[in-house]
């Protein structure tokens, strides 16, 4: 057999200047990223200079218009950058992701005034993000949140607890889903506080099987004062503002999904071409070359349905069923196409020297986050049958 190893994907990009940008993307991936991820990861060190690099480069402000620094890309673009990005190291690709999510509010309803005054440090000003909508006791029933903002004149006062909140603690700004009216999903109202807000902390962070260098906590609101120029959009419009978010961070979880399972192939693909047993590589045997041809399938089939759902985001029609059908295939491929890869290396597979069980336990977030994959099963099937009778 030739000895065959990883090779770089084979990407459609729209443009030329699109290719020129995942080059520089896979050049500071393999200088910035990639050396020192694993050793970090298992430090729980989170990377806040190269979150501060790719701000400088561009890369936190992709899909929004260069009027206020954006990069004004399609997502068709800016998730392949993400793709490649999370497959370096998912602390990194899931992070831009999350500060993609925070800053939706406020590029898609802010005000010109409040979009001049603060989007371009969002966007290019080295400042990160983050997106706090689940609470304790609301997770997947998200229009049930219980915090809280009570207006006084001009200013609101936000109490309660958010939870599960990536960069929770360290990020420079939150984009934060209270209840300012009755119950139910037309009572919440959206709101951009500063990450040094008085009244505002984080508890210690949560201690997961995965991506420990990224920082999960809960945040607590003990009297957190917010003038009224940082409510984004009308009062009562908060969870509409949150669903359509949600639409679009789900197609980055997608693509991040696939970034986790393509380097896991790539972990395996190289291993069966190295590793000999019985006098030849192991991928000569025709058990594992199945393997690893069905794991590239996968791989290939969840980048296909994550493009397509944002190409058409690109051409501004529907795209919420597909981004919750990408979500839900590209992260259980990932799951499956991970636990194949430890597989394949055996007793390799399993100790922390190869990185093969980093993307396994990496991998199992992915179907948890920005709606469970049951959630998302909903989400499909209300656009094919129609809400469920009560």
């Amino acid at each position: 057999m030739t000895d065959h190893g990883p090779q770089p994907v084979e990407r459609q990009l729209p443009t030329e200047e699109a290719r020129d940008l995942l080059a520089l993307v896979r050049d500071l991936v393999q200088r910035e990223i990639e050396p020192t991820a694993a050793e970090e990861e298992e430090a729980g060190s989170f990377p806040r200079e190269v979150f501060r690099l790719l701000s400088a480069s561009g890369l936190l402000a992709l899909p929004y218009t260069e009027e206020f620094g954006g990069g004004d890309q399609p997502y068709e673009v800016y998730l392949q950058v993400l793709e490649e990005l999370a497959a370096a190291r998912l602390t990194v690709g899931l992070g831009v992701s999350v500060h993609t999510l925070a800053c939706h509010a406020l590029a898609g309803y802010g005000t010109k005034e409040q979009q001049a005054e603060h989007l371009p440090a969002m966007l290019g000003g080295g400042l990160l993000g983050a997106y706090c909508l689940s609470e304790p006791s609301s997770g997947s029933d998200a229009a049930s949140l219980r915090t809280r903002a009570t207006r006084d004149g001009d200013t609101w006062t936000i109490e309660g607890t958010k939870a599960w909140i990536t960069h929770g603690g360290i990020a420079d700004f939150y984009t934060v889903l209270a209840r300012t009216g009755g119950e139910g999903a037309h009572g919440i109202t959206a709101f951009l506080v500063p990450g040094d807000a008085p009244g505002l902390s984080a508890a210690a962070p949560e201690r997961k099987m995965g991506m420990k260098g990224s920082p999960t906590a809960q945040l607590h609101f003990d009297g957190v004062r917010v003038p009224d120029a940082r409510r984004i959009g009308e009062e009562g419009q908060g969870f509409a503002i949150a669903l359509s978010a949600l639409d679009s961070g789900r197609l980055g979880i997608a693509a991040c999904a696939i970034g986790v399972a393509q380097a896991a192939l790539d972990e395996a693909l190289a291993f069966a071409s190295g590793r000999r047993q019985f006098g030849r590589p192991i991928a000569d045997f025709q058990g594992l070359r199945f393997m690893l041809a069905d794991m590239a399938t996968q791989i290939e089939a969840g980048r296909a349905l994550y493009l397509a759902a944002a190409r058409l985001r690109d051409a501004g029609l529907p795209f919420s069923k597909q981004a919750a059908m990408a979500k839900l295939f590209c992260t259980d491929a990932a799951m499956r196409v991970t636990v194949d890869a430890v597989q394949l290396l055996g007793g390799y597979g399993y100790t922390a020297d190869f990185p093969a069980e980093r993307y396994m336990r990496e991998a199992k977030v992915l179907q948890i986050v920005e709606g469970t994959n049951q959630i998302q099963r909903m989400v499909i099937a209300r656009h094919l049958a129609g809400p469920e009778s009560r």
